[in-house]
């Protein structure tokens, strides 16, 4: 018997990670549910996968649309068997500036709760079925405060524990729960940073090594494997030591 082709979710699909992964699943026949704010965007990128596509250009800070997209999705493909939480916004924010509290909740909203958001129209299908995946991308910032990205560190901090909470949650029901955290990828979220950036991955090598986390049902992962070994080496430094060395690490720029 033939396998049926895998249903797959992805929000900010278009451009980075989520691009490539689109494109990814697109080459093994996967019909895909594309999320992003950029309509035109999305539209592009669906015109070259040559996959069965439908795009749902909305910000995932809106669980309305959210739930309207999910809900025309399992009316056409039913329950999908893959919802990857892409979505997500790196901001350099310093606390002293009362500018960048609206920054803060930004990151938040769409780091954490768009997660959130996302994952919650498709969870009661998956649980009745007994079968899906929901992974969620994280980072290794999420390890330890980075100076001037403490939003984003926080953010992706608390997307590590959410993701941890609902993965215990589901356990028993059959659905999988993987977090994701990527080191450096070339996308533009970090073209911009001041900084070097050590084992820096292309967008298509960390969709790869995403895909076939999810499909060996990995519950967590680092990529690459060499920003592993130094993201748990940061986590075991003592404060001392970790202050000394990151005081005056180069600051991703704050928002203009």
């Amino acid at each position: 018997m033939q396998q049926q082709a895998q249903r797959v979710i992805i929000t900010g699909a278009s451009s980075g990670i989520g691009t490539a992964l689109a494109r990814r699943y697109a080459l093994s026949g996967a019909t895909l549910g594309l999320i992003a704010r950029r309509k035109s965007g999305l539209e592009q990128l669906a015109r070259g996968l040559g996959a069965p596509c439908e795009i749902y250009p909305l910000d995932v800070r809106d669980a309305v649309a959210l739930a309207t997209a999910a809900g025309d999705f399992l009316s056409r493909h039913g329950c999908p068997d893959i919802v990857i939480a892409n979505a997500g916004v790196s901001l350099g924010t310093l606390t002293e500036h009362a500018e960048d509290l609206t920054a803060f909740q930004e990151v938040f909203d769409i780091n954490v709760i768009g997660m959130v958001k996302t994952f919650q129209p498709f969870v009661a299908c998956m649980r009745e079925r007994r079968s899906g995946a929901l992974a969620g991308i994280a980072s290794v910032a999420g390890y330890r405060g980075l100076p001037g990205a403490a939003a984003y560190s926080a953010s992706k901090a608390a997307a590590i524990a959410y993701l941890e909470s609902l993965r215990v949650e589901l356990r028993r029901d059959g659905v999988k729960v993987i977090t994701i955290c990527p080191g450096y990828i070339a996308t533009p979220l970090t073209e911009k940073n001041p900084y070097p950036m050590p084992f820096l991955m292309s967008a298509d090598a960390a969709a790869a090594k995403i895909a076939s986390i999810i499909a060996r049902g990995k519950s967590f992962a680092v990529i690459p494997w060499q920003m592993a070994i130094a993201a748990r080496a940061l986590r075991v430094l003592p404060n001392w030591l970790y202050d000394r060395l990151l005081a005056g690490a180069p600051r991703k720029p704050r928002r203009g």
